[in-house]
């Protein structure tokens, strides 16, 4: 058993996908570990250090892989240098990239996406959606205070008094729960809102307070997966006018709705921007997906009537060498469970409700129900 750790070829993605401790674990496994060059030069990671650990460094570590563990989806010109039947596990990024599944599919390529991991007790150390959301939530506090030109905790002075900074999180998941955390050990004030109802006692137990309109759709809002769900026309119009006058209070405002499959909501408007203080920053961590924020764009900050909109990419990867060793946990104990401990070889159970939740592709076919071509669905 062959297990090779890719070099990410993205100019923008510093994580790499596995670690010295994990590279030790895989050994114990059996596996023969094989680390690409530089692979975790960006997450401070040397060469030398997966050498101690026992991994061979090499240049097309690929080539004679058994199982391939990378950060992001290969690009469609790494597939050459994959072995046909080699299982690739990664952040995939399957909606909407149906294309790229064919291509992987046409390379005769066993696709892992682990964002599809099942919110299920057994797959909790697995989940890398949590881990690098929390990443991100930590990250954009710190960043928002960055942009935020005066200080968030309240400072009594001899020469006067400094308030306390105003934040508003919106969307109360993974990432959200942790700036809220953070901004409160900063010392700020912290509201947030959500539409799901269980995230009330949550936000309340974290010394916010929580903001929604709370009528009959606001208390069955959340799926039995725990994910949001998109509310009706109605209920946005309401749950906005009541955002809409909070914003106008606000020195900073954290957004991080997402819905699987689904573009990112629009929470905040251009009306809404212009309502704020000139001063103010709203950092969107969903502006990979579209944006909650109209006028906010990926990559950029934008200056608009004296707030600035943060649309960082890749947040959890601003803090590259923390992200790194918490996916490269997460893909170490998902790959203990594809592997013969007596055999110290892969023994892939297809009928495991997590390969079935995440692979995508499978003997030349995307085999995932919701990425089928819809005549094979």
């Amino acid at each position: 058993m062959r297990i090779a750790i890719a070099r990410e070829t993205d100019a923008g993605e510093p994580r790499v996908a596995a670690t010295p401790e994990t590279v030790k674990k895989f050994k114990t496994l059996g596996a023969e570990v094989a680390v690409a060059r530089g692979a975790g030069h960006a997450s401070g990671i040397a060469d030398a250090d997966y050498e101690a650990a026992g991994a061979e460094i090499g240049e097309d570590v690929t080539r004679t892989a058994d199982l391939v563990l990378k950060v992001r989806r290969p690009a469609p010109n790494e597939l050459a240098a994959y072995k046909p039947g080699a299982l690739v596990v990664a952040i995939m990024d399957p909606y909407g990239n149906e294309a790229a599944l064919k291509q992987m599919a046409d390379a005769g390529l066993i696709a892992v996406a682990m964002e599809l991991m099942p919110r299920i007790t057994r797959a909790q150390s697995m989940d890398v959606l949590s881990s690098q959301a929390n990443l991100a939530g930590y990250r954009a506090v710190v960043d928002a205070a960055s942009e935020y030109g005066r200080a968030l905790p309240m400072m009594m002075t001899a020469a006067g008094t400094v308030p306390a900074a105003k934040i508003f999180v919106m969307g109360v998941g993974v990432a959200g729960l942790q700036a809220i955390a953070t901004a409160r050990r900063m010392g700020a004030i912290v509201t947030a809102t959500d539409v799901r109802p269980a995230t009330k006692e949550q936000v309340e137990s974290l010394g916010a307070k929580f903001l929604a309109v709370e009528d009959e759709e606001f208390k069955n809002a959340q799926t039995a997966g725990g994910y949001a769900k998109e509310m009706s026309k109605e209920y946005q119009a309401k749950q906005a006018a009541l955002v809409a006058e909070h914003i106008k209070k606000q020195d900073i405002v954290i957004t991080t709705a997402l819905i699987p499959g689904r573009p990112a909501p629009r929470l905040i408007t251009k009306e809404m921007v212009a309502s704020m203080r000139p001063g103010s920053v709203i950092i969107d961590l969903a502006v990979e997906r579209g944006g909650n924020v109209e006028g906010a764009k990926a990559g950029a900050t934008e200056l608009v009537g004296g707030v600035k909109i943060v649309g960082h990419l890749n947040v959890a990867g601003r803090l590259a060498a923390s992200a790194s060793a918490l996916y490269a946990k997460n893909l170490l104990t998902f790959v203990d469970t594809l592997i013969d401990k007596k055999e110290k070889k892969l023994a892939i159970n297809w009928d495991d409700e997590l390969v079935k939740a995440t692979v995508l592709t499978r003997d030349g076919a995307i085999v995932h129900p919701n990425f089928m071509p819809k005549t094979a669905a």
